[in-house]
């Protein structure tokens, strides 16, 4: 798939993108092979209860690399991942068989991170035409391809996404452990108590806010009407600030992920 980058594509950065991580993280965990392949990682470098701020820039670089970036820019940082993949695959003890360098298991995390996008758009904007005919779909098969996803595995376009997302979330399920890492990921309880304390609940709330309703009731987060309507306020109120917040400030922080990794391609630095 060969896509020119479109210019509203910019219109998709927003800061209000953060609050939805842990329900993103939840997303892709969701999926049984990429659950048991982070809670079973020997990878120390990559888990973000230990590395909670590299983790942060990783996910943020690929972001950046991946929609901004240039083809070789991508193939570089793919290599990267490549190599903090090679060791992530299941054991004879694993209770599902997974392998990092499954394109299948890729689709799916690219298929979320698109996701994660387009959900935080139409929750500050519920008028917006996100999935309207503007390229942006199409772009975001870059998610994939910059892993180990093949260019005609992204679906063709966004009603043909509509309809294998419905599929493959039906697919979803939860076990135990990695409900209770997920758990104590959207409660922030890797972070400091100063942080966790205050923090903690909000972000719970958030998380399931941002979640599909299946896999707010695998993750057995209760969901009411007037939780709805709190949390639909609330984005509702971030997205009129995020509205006349001037598109350079927004953009600044592509910009500074995107200088980090060229920097560090330079001085030929670890990017993962």
């Amino acid at each position: 798939m060969s896509v020119t980058r479109p210019e509203n594509l910019d219109e998709t950065i927003s800061p209000v993108s953060i609050l939805a991580a842990s329900a993103n993280i939840i997303m892709q965990l969701a999926r049984p092979g990429v659950g048991r392949g982070v809670v079973e990682s020997t990878v120390d470098s990559g888990k973000v209860f230990l590395h909670p701020v590299k983790r942060a820039r990783t996910t943020f670089t690929f972001l950046a690399v991946s929609l901004w970036g240039s083809d070789a820019e991508r193939a570089i940082y793919r290599e990267a991942v490549n190599t903090s993949h090679r060791q992530v695959r299941s054991t004879t003890a694993s209770p599902v068989r997974y392998n990092a360098f499954d394109p299948d298991l890729q689709l799916w995390v690219a298929a979320c991170l698109y996701k994660g996008l387009e959900d935080v758009h139409r929750a500050m904007y519920p008028e917006s035409a996100f999935r309207g005919g503007h390229g942006i779909y199409e772009q975001c098969h870059h998610l994939g391809t910059t892993l180990q996803v093949r260019d005609g595995m992204w679906p063709e376009d966004r009603d043909a996404f509509e309809d294998w997302w419905k599929e493959r979330l039906a697919e979803a399920s939860i076990d135990p452990e990695v409900r209770g890492y997920l758990t104590e990921l959207a409660e922030l309880r890797f972070l400091p108590s100063a942080v966790q304390l205050p923090l903690g609940g909000l972000n719970r709330f958030l998380t399931a806010g941002f979640l599909p309703p299946e896999l707010r009731d695998e993750m057995g987060f209760e969901w009411s009407e007037d939780d709805q309507r709190r949390f639909d306020r609330v984005l509702q109120a971030l997205g009129r600030v995020n509205r006349v917040m001037p598109l350079v400030v927004r953009k600044s922080i592509v910009h500074l992920y995107l200088t980090d990794f060229r920097l560090r391609v330079v001085l030929g630095r670890r990017l993962v």
